[in-house]
């Protein structure tokens, strides 16, 4: 394959919510064997010469992006695709730019070359698909000759790119907003198999995508919180019959806070003072239930399912056996996975040191989770 020379730079778009993908996973982060999806997609390009490569994430999965490859990635737009394209124009310095929709799994080589040998045609040079069936528009027959079915990759002219874009016009891709600003597109012929993942029932129509492997991760949670008068105690998300509760900026639910930690480190997401920092007014207080909720579907959106949560708890006072079913019931409907996927064990500190003198609780958590079976989906 005859590499393409150092005047483009290839834009990969990753950013979106997924809403139509109906799968606690956004798609970006479906695991294809052991890489996630933006970093296969990223792959399929390998054999050309760009002068750069973007990657626009979400913000709050860019640390995770960096830390599994060494592209060049960059945060997305807060509500549209167009805004996504304009934050990584600011950084494109080459005369022109590819860009391409994740989704668009099944890359091509041979559209990629031919786009690029049609540059000096036209600003935007764009592969399409002819329609085949009969299409009806309003109720009423149209001409299907006249139709195309528009796809990605799309090659531009930076410079008249970055003029149209700076209107904050929303654009659904690139051609549309050349033609819609009076530019001239041209189209080349596009490929069945370069099918958009918008549906989770797209997944069987992609013939390069393969299961993930097994790729269990483990992550450990320590908390500890003091106990304080006057306060409601809850642990494991159950309200304990107690006389004191735990000094904390939230409800101070050590087990769920240790779990949350569990999560966050299997998942390599950080840690909870990061998610939730005690010095934001709006955690003050707070049912920690309601913190891991926002964990657990943080993890799922960026690829796992959980497999098993071990929770140590260390307290002289109070006593947990009575309270470990209930605690199983409320963390296994949060968690979405059976109660036998939840051990609850206890201990005393054997009046040794801070829990021995019963002035607070430290709690230790163990999470596994694994690579979301998207094909059993």
């Amino acid at each position: 394959m005859e590499k393409i020379v150092k005047d483009v730079t290839l834009v990969l778009l990753a950013a979106g919510a997924s809403t139509r993908f109906k799968l606690p996973v956004k798609k970006q982060w479906l695991y294809i064997q052991n890489k996630p999806l933006w970093q296969f997609v990223a792959e399929q390009f390998n054999d050309f010469e760009f002068n750069d490569i973007i990657i626009v994430g979400n913000k709050q999965e860019l640390k995770l992006m960096r830390d599994i490859a060494s592209y060049r990635f960059i945060e997305g737009g807060k509500e549209t695709r167009a805004e996504s394209v304009l934050n990584a124009l600011k950084e494109v310095n080459s005369e022109y730019v590819l860009i391409s929709d994740i989704a668009r799994c099944c890359i091509e080589k041979d559209i990629v070359k031919r786009l690029y040998e049609k540059r000096e045609k036209s600003s935007c040079v764009v592969p399409a698909l002819k329609v085949s069936d009969t299409t009806y528009f309003d109720g009423k027959p149209i001409d299907r000759d006249k139709l195309l079915q528009v796809q990605t990759p799309q090659l531009s002219c930076t410079k008249t790119l970055k003029e149209i874009l700076s209107k904050k016009q929303n654009y659904t891709d690139e051609s549309s907003a050349f033609y819609l600003n009076g530019k001239k597109v041209i189209f080349i012929d596009g490929s069945k198999r370069m099918h958009k993942l918008t549906y989770k029932e797209d997944l069987k129509l992609l013939d390069c995508l393969k299961a993930p492997i097994d790729n269990f991760k483990t992550g450990i949670g320590v908390d500890i919180h003091p106990f304080i008068e006057n306060k409601e105690m809850f642990l494991g998300g159950v309200k304990i019959d107690s006389n004191v509760g735990f000094k904390a900026h939230s409800d101070g639910d050590v087990a769920i806070h240790a779990i949350i930690d569990a999560l966050l480190g299997a998942a390599n997401l950080g840690d909870i003072g990061e998610l939730f920092p005690d010095n934001d007014d709006r955690y003050k207080n707070i049912d920690s239930k309601e913190l891991l909720k926002d964990v657990v579907k943080l993890v799922k959106s960026v690829g796992y399912e959980i497999v098993n949560i071990d929770l140590t708890i260390l307290a002289q006072k109070p006593k947990i056996s009575p309270y470990k079913n209930k605690m199983k019931m409320v963390l296994s409907q949060i968690l979405n996975i059976n109660k036998n996927q939840i051990n609850i064990k206890a201990t005393t500190g054997e009046r040794l040191g801070f829990v021995g003198r019963e002035e607070g609780v430290e709690v230790r958590a163990i999470a596994t989770l694994n690579y979301f079976k998207w094909e059993r989906a």
